[in-house]
Order: C-alpha cells, then sequence, then structure tokens
C-alpha cells in the first residue's frame, strides 16, 4: 500500500494519532492477530467525514473498529486502515431519563453512569466489553436485555463522509446480533437511550447480582471475544459443544473454555489461525453429533492466510 501518512496529516489528523503496521492484537479482546497497515484515531465528526471521504474517493479498504470486542484479525493482518474513534465520541450525558452517549463510549461506563445517575434499564450491558457503537451495529446483549430495548435515536454518518443522518430506534431493524448498520455500512456516532428512573443503590444490586453470575460462569481472566457462536433456532451454542464431548479441547494456544464451553478462549500464546482452527473443528463436530450448523458470532477480519 502506498504511503497514506502525508495525506492523512493534510487531512489535519496530526502523525501523533497514525500509526503505520500497528498489531491488531493490542487492540481486539482476543489479543490474537496480524498487523493492519494503517491505524488512526478520530477525534471528531469534521474529522471523520474527511477520512471517510479520502479513503472512499482513492479506494482504500478501512474499517472502524470499537473496543474489538467481538473482532478476530487473521494472522496476516488487515491490508488497509482501521479507524478507532476516540475524543467527541466518547462523550456521555444524562438528560432527564435518557442517555446520550457517543459511539467510542465503552458500554460499561454507560451503564455505571445510568446507574449511579438512578436510571435502570442498562444492567444488562455492564459486563459487556464492547463500545456503544459496535453494540448497536450487533444489537448486543445479555441477561435478557438488549441494545433495542433502550434505543430510541442513532446519529450516523454514510459510508463515504459525506452525509450525516438519524434514525430511530425502529428503523434500526434490530434483531438478534443484527441491525440495518450490516447492510448499509453507515457508521454510528452517537446514540439516545431511553431508561427508567430507580433507586441507584438498587439498580447497582443488580448489576452486582449480574458481575457475580458472569465470573462465576465465564471465563473472565482469559482473552476472548465473548460468546464465539451465535444462539442457533433449536438448543444453544454452548450445551451443544459440551454434548460433543468439546470442553477443554484446545488447538495450539486456543481452547474452549472449561468453565463456559460457549466461549473459545486465548489461554496463552495463541494465534488466530489456532483460533480459527478450533472454531472449524467445533462447527464440524457439533455438526456431525447434532445436525446443528454453529455460526461465529465474532467477525472475522482480514483475507485468507497463505
Amino acid at each position: 500500500m502506498k504511503n497514506l501518512r502525508n495525506s492523512f496529516m493534510e487531512l489535519g489528523i496530526p502523525e501523533s494519532r497514525i500509526l503505520e503496521n500497528e498489531s491488531m492484537a493490542k487492540h481486539i479482546s482476543f489479543r490474537v492477530g496480524g498487523c493492519a497497515d494503517y491505524y488512526v484515531n478520530c477525534i471528531d465528526r469534521k474529522e471523520l467525514s474527511g477520512l471517510l471521504s479520502f479513503l472512499t474517493e482513492e479506494g482504500v479498504p478501512h474499517m472502524l473498529i470499537g473496543n474489538g470486542s467481538n473482532l478476530l484479525f487473521r494472522d496476516s493482518g488487515y491490508r488497509g486502515v482501521i479507524i478507532h474513534l476516540e475524543g467527541e465520541f466518547q462523550d456521555c450525558e444524562v438528560q432527564g431519563d435518557t442517555v446520550i452517549a457517543g459511539s467510542g463510549k465503552l458500554l460499561s461506563s454507560v451503564s455505571s453512569l445510568a446507574a449511579k445517575s438512578g436510571l435502570a434499564g442498562m444492567e444488562f450491558a455492564s459486563g459487556i466489553p464492547g463500545s456503544i457503537g459496535g453494540a448497536i451495529y450487533m444489537n448486543a446483549g445479555a441477561y435478557g436485555g438488549e441494545m433495542k430495548d433502550i434505543v430510541t435515536r442513532v446519529w450516523l454518518m454514510s459510508p463515504d463522509g459525506k452525509e450525516e443522518t438519524v434514525r430511530t430506534g425502529a428503523e434500526m431493524e434490530f434483531a438478534y446480533r443484527n441491525s440495518c448498520l450490516q447492510r448499509t455500512g453507515e457508521i454510528v456516532t452517537k446514540v439516545e437511550l431511553k431508561l427508567q428512573p430507580e433507586d441507584a443503590e438498587t439498580i447497582q444490586a443488580r448489576i452486582a447480582e449480574l458481575t457475580e453470575k458472569r465470573v462465576q460462569k465465564q471465563p473472565v481472566n482469559f482473552p476472548s471475544a465473548g460468546s464465539t457462536f451465535k444462539r442457533p433456532a433449536e438448543g444453544y451454542a454452548a450445551a451443544l459443544i459440551q454434548e460433543s464431548g468439546l470442553k477443554g479441547v484446545s488447538v495450539g494456544g486456543a481452547e474452549v473454555s472449561e468453565k463456559h464451553s460457549g466461549f473459545i478462549i486465548n489461554k496463552g500464546g495463541a494465534t488466530a489461525t489456532d483460533v480459527l482452527q478450533l472454531m472449524e473443528l467445533v462447527e464440524k463436530k457439533v455438526y456431525e453429533d447434532s445436525g446443528i450448523q454453529l455460526e461465529p458470532e465474532v467477525r472475522i477480519i482480514g483475507e485468507e492466510d497463505e
């Protein structure tokens, strides 16, 4: 790829926020994966719009990431530009019974602020490690709650950076781990969440209960991308994996968690290839045993390794 550093600086992005050959293992929760050609931090909508317009016009591959908690970059890395949102995209404020949050803000931080402000409805999100933008993109959820339950408005930027629009929650076409963004490619810049007033201590007690449940049942002390596979139409991925005798099975440094078989973890020194090969092994064995085809919930990024 041609040198883009000077082009980015001409757009007003300082050199300190332009990283070349950046290891994506530093930026995703699995702690595996190769290098991206460029990793650029954007701090406001004007900067993001200019960068998207330039990359689109030049035909340069690019993608945005939040907290990298549902991504798996292949060991071959990413031949293009990774965009990360900070600055104004991490702003968050409470307005009455609503919360306005930038897309780069951590979901857990927004949940914590809501609870302290006496606003209920985000407890389910307290332990989800992703960003607000990523949570909207995939309609993140846990413990019976989903983003679709609380989203009222979403501010969006077109993929080429030239237009900004606002959609209502209903217009986001939320479904299980899905939204219209996976079809349109639009970028979340800000969201409005509608919550319910309640005693702050009561809300925080529920969060504490969910946290204890998560710690007891999930391998939170190992790098992972959370649930590796989507919930199938019949049954549960974790149960199917366990019934196939795969709990504890490993490939290299990747392992089907002994604690929760729905998680593939990096038990130390894993590569993205280890994780992918283990996912393939799990999918094949579960299908052989049950006839049910598991689908990855984690997004796999990059070209096939040679």
